[in-house]
């Protein structure tokens, strides 16, 4: 049986009651066999900066990227939730700018934003929602805020952060977001989040105890030279590609590929040889 497309209200009522799997993607075909798989929610990350574009950051990220990589994998009509991230200032600096990008990515496909940031984008976020458009939180490791907060390193360790962070959970769900990413913070942080607040936790690096996980593609896969130590790789793809190019490679170089060919109708080649 073929499967339903799923909503925010699919997504929000898995809590307690089913683990959310979700996956980055940046493409079609990615994002094909990522609902072939029959993943709950795709997200379109601006970690594409890094895994796909090369940038040192998420910093270099902007609007048109995004909205590239969304159309690419909305293309895909995959029945999992799409969400697009906002990337790095398409946010922070007006309410009208704010909802103006936020709504690009849903005209193009996509069912849902996430941003990155806690408490102090609450007006922001309640904009955005009120706007009719469905957004997804982010909090812990922010890596758009990396600079910031000292580097890409695990958030929550002491009293002040964890608290600061539980704070800005239960703020943002007060904000209207349906559900929280929560990255690379010290798991009793993400779990007292989880068992505190009344919608979806989706944890990245951060522990077993969230109502859902989060992965970027390229780490799973094995496609890059460094993946985070919370990654986990479940197969080696980058050198099975590899492999691929270098046996194409030698079959050209030693006269082997192709192996098919077509050719003419014997008159039509007379005809041609004689010509």
């Amino acid at each position: 049986m073929e499967r339903k497309k799923l909503t925010i209200r699919d997504i929000m009522k898995m809590k307690n009651n089913k683990k959310i799997v979700a996956i980055t993607s940046y493409d079609y075909p990615t994002a094909k066999i990522a609902d072939e798989a029959g993943v709950d929610i795709i997200l379109i990350g601006d970690s594409l900066g890094m895994v796909i574009l090369g940038y040192p950051s998420t910093l270099q990220v902007g609007m048109s990227e995004m909205l590239i990589h969304t159309k690419a994998v909305c293309n895909a009509n995959p029945k999992a939730l799409v969400v697009s991230d906002m990337p790095f200032m398409s946010y922070e600096y007006s309410k009208e700018k704010a909802i103006l990008n936020s709504s690009k990515f849903l005209r193009l496909g996509a069912d849902a934003i996430k941003l990155e940031g806690g408490s102090e984008y609450k007006e922001v976020i309640k904009n955005i929602v009120n706007s009719g458009i469905p957004v997804m939180g982010h909090i812990g490791l922010t890596p758009q805020k990396y600079k910031q907060i000292g580097g890409y390193r695990l958030i929550g360790k002491n009293y002040q952060e964890a608290k600061d962070l539980l704070d800005d959970a239960i703020q943002l769900e007060d904000s209207g977001i349906f559900s929280l990413v929560i990255e690379y913070t010290a798991y009793e942080v993400a779990k007292r989040i989880t068992e505190k607040i009344s919608i979806p936790t989706i944890c990245i690096g951060s522990g077993p105890y969230c109502d859902g996980q989060i992965m970027v593609i390229n780490d799973i896969l094995g496609m890059g030279d460094y993946s985070p130590e919370f990654a986990k790789r479940y197969v080696d793809l980058k050198s099975i590609i590899r492999n691929a190019i270098s046996n194409y490679k030698s079959e050209v170089e030693n006269g082997k590929f192709p192996e098919k060919y077509w050719g003419m109708k014997d008159e039509d080649k007379k005809k041609f040889e004689n010509s």
